[in-house]
């Protein structure tokens, strides 16, 4: 390797490749498919897998786990998620009473029964867990997010439950046992009681999400977060790098494991509903895959990740596609299977490496095979699996039963194990919610369907086409406003005509406002804006801001208290959230997805307000589940 790496690094530069480590000098080359790595056996646990039809079980009780992003710009997405809280609890613990044509009659009380000729839409649930994890765990190994400092204990939430105030202070929110989450218990079934207040419920927990504040960690595990409470079997006291740069994982999490157990029941209709406006960011906890996080180098200066080969510019699947960084896969004669790169190497004969320019430390997860020539995240399969599969891999690369199908607590009297058809995983993320709404021009009607989403149009593409695309066939979305770029983009949404807008050209479009000057190469263009709940003055720098007396965002508007300069925050932000949609579209018919972007926040007796739309759906998919 070239003394030049190492100098760089401190350690020699021996990154991973896709299915192992490279050897390297003074490195110990270990297996990049076991471990933490694995994507879990393929072992289905019934009730339909990812398909569709009805379950064969349905459940009295409901498992619910937020797991909501807490990097900066999530504080209002945060604050229209509480706006409609109420729909979801309401309607669990207090289902409407129904005429016999299905029509709305009334609520009377969860435990009143319906006026006569009318019965409930479902039987009202009177044991719920509500709990919430954060997207934030820590630099994985690498020097980012850390903890130390006053206010910064939010950078790793280390994925265990939370309930604070605020992610500063971390005063606590009074929660069932003191266990994390929240026991809904109007029957005083549990032991002690849990909460039979259907308002202290809603107010608990709304506290709850906003509590979870905006200062976490930027690299976004918002996958792993909820993988790590509800299904790694050994989950790690600490994550650290050893003497041969490698990350290894130390001791085990017991708080988590005991919150785990004290929350998720086996025969539970479990929900994992997940918030975000950025895509995903989990990064692999093993061996190098670290380096992507990493902000400073040995010397102090900023640390850069090398250049990619150049054919991962046009094919980021062949074989020869990695980094400059690393030594050529060789054949079984060991032998090289690629040809020396010259763009690899400067004049001088080093290894080429990025700049501040094509390296910004914000978009270290943004298009890393073509960028690094190295995919440093965890692979889809392992949330899809987790989600499906009844076993899973360990961190020692063994096959063990997975938590989620599995009974935690043999002391208790729940002896039944739910099948996958009980699992149901709710996404609101970057993607225009034009593009999912049933009536792209009206969002009061709601969100597709499964089905809905995989019925070609008259073109032959289904909404999948169109807002993901194939990633794994290196294949983009069809949707222009989903491409993941720091360049303003040019085309037409498919589904609504809607062209993009070029930046300073004065003119606006309904979905992203319009494309916007990225001159840094430090973020990426919006998939969709929505309204602020309330203005910002980003003149005050008293929050995180996207205004400057410079920039031309779309999110921004002329600032009556500083002389009309663009300074005045007046909508919110989401980036495409494609490894989100890659796990909703691996899921079939147990997905439920909704857009990040809210239509309106003005009309509270509407059906599109606030994320009220993807509530609905997801009540829709519950009520088939419940008896």
């Amino acid at each position: 390797m070239a003394p030049h790496i190492v100098m760089r690094l401190v350690a020699p530069l021996c990154l991973l490749a896709v299915s192992a480590l490279v050897a390297c000098k003074n490195v110990t080359t270990l297996s990049g498919s076991s471990g933490t790595g694995g994507a879990g056996a393929t072992t289905s646990a019934g009730g339909g897998g990812t398909g569709g039809g009805l379950p064969e079980q349905k459940a009295e009780r409901v498992d619910l786990l937020f797991a909501i992003d807490n990097s900066r710009s999530m504080a209002d997405k945060q604050q229209t998620l509480v706006l409609a809280l109420d729909d979801l609890i309401s309607n669990l613990a207090n289902p409407p009473c129904l005429d016999s044509n299905g029509n709305y009659v009334s609520q009377p009380g969860g435990l009143m029964p319906c006026p006569d000729g009318t019965s409930r839409q479902f039987q009202p649930v009177n044991d719920i867990h509500i709990g919430i994890v954060s997207s934030s765990l820590g630099g994985h190994g690498a020097d980012a997010c850390s903890t130390a400092g006053t206010g910064k204990a939010s950078n790793n939430d280390r994925a265990r439950l939370l309930a604070r105030e605020d992610p500063t202070t971390l005063a606590p929110i009074a929660t069932y046992q003191d266990l994390g989450f929240l026991a809904w218990d109007p029957t005083a079934a549990l032991t002690p009681p849990g909460e039979a207040d259907e308002g202290n419920l809603a107010s608990r927990f709304k506290d709850m999400v906003l509590g979870v504040g905006q200062i976490g960690c930027g690299y976004e595990a918002q996958l792993e977060s909820w993988y790590r409470f509800l299904v790694e079997p050994n989950p790690p006291a600490t994550v650290a790098v050893d003497n041969t740069s490698q990350v290894v994982w130390q001791g085990t999490d017991t708080v988590l494991l005991e919150q785990r157990r004290a929350f998720l029941r086996p025969d539970s209709l479990l929900v994992v509903f997940l918030m975000t406006d950025e895509n995903d960011c989990s990064i692999r906890e093993e061996g190098q895959y670290y380096y992507v996080a990493q902000q400073k180098a040995g010397n102090g200066s900023a640390f850069h990740l090398p250049k990619a080969r150049a054919i991962c510019q046009t094919n980021p699947n062949d074989p020869c596609c990695i980094s400059c960084g690393q030594e050529s896969p060789v054949d079984e004669n060991g032998d090289p299977i690629c040809s020396a790169d010259p763009s690899c190497l400067d004049n001088n004969g080093n290894v080429n490496y990025h700049s501040d320019l094509t390296d910004d430390i914000n978009l270290r997860c943004f298009d890393q095979k073509r960028r690094f020539g190295i995919d440093f995240l965890y692979p889809i399969e392992r949330y899809v699996g987790a989600l499906t599969n009844s076993s899973v891999t360990d961190r020692n690369g063994e096959v063990v039963p997975n938590p989620i199908f599995s009974d935690l607590n043999p002391q208790d009297d729940i002896t039944t194990i739910r099948t996958a058809s009980l699992v149901l995983f709710a996404g609101v993320v970057g993607v225009p919610w034009q593009d999912i709404a049933k009536n792209p021009a009206d969002l009061k009607q709601g969100f597709k369907t499964a089905g809905e989403l995989t019925q070609p149009n008259s073109e032959g593409n289904t909404v999948w086409d169109i807002i993901l695309g194939s990633p794994q066939n290196n294949v983009p979305p069809l949707d222009p406003f989903m491409l993941e770029s720091f360049e303003p983009r040019e085309g037409t949404n498919p589904i609504t005509g809607t062209p993009t807008t070029p930046p300073k050209s004065g003119n606006e479009n309904p979905i992203n406002g319009h494309e916007y000057t990225i001159s840094k190469r430090d973020d990426l263009q919006y998939a969709c804006i929505m309204p602020l709940p309330m203005p910002r003055d980003c003149s005050l720098a008293t929050e995180a801001c996207d205004c400057s007396l410079t920039n031309d965002n779309p999110l921004c508007a002329p600032n009556p208290n500083d002389n009309n300069a663009p300074t005045l925050q007046v909508k919110a932000k989401a980036y495409p959230g494609l490894r989100h949609l890659s796990v909703l579209k691996g899921l079939g018919e147990r997905a439920v997805i909704g857009s990040v972007c809210a239509t309106q926040l003005d009309d509270p007796d509407l059906p599109d307000y606030a994320y009220r739309p993807v509530v609905a759906s997801l009540l829709d998919r519950m009520r088939l589940r419940l008896k």
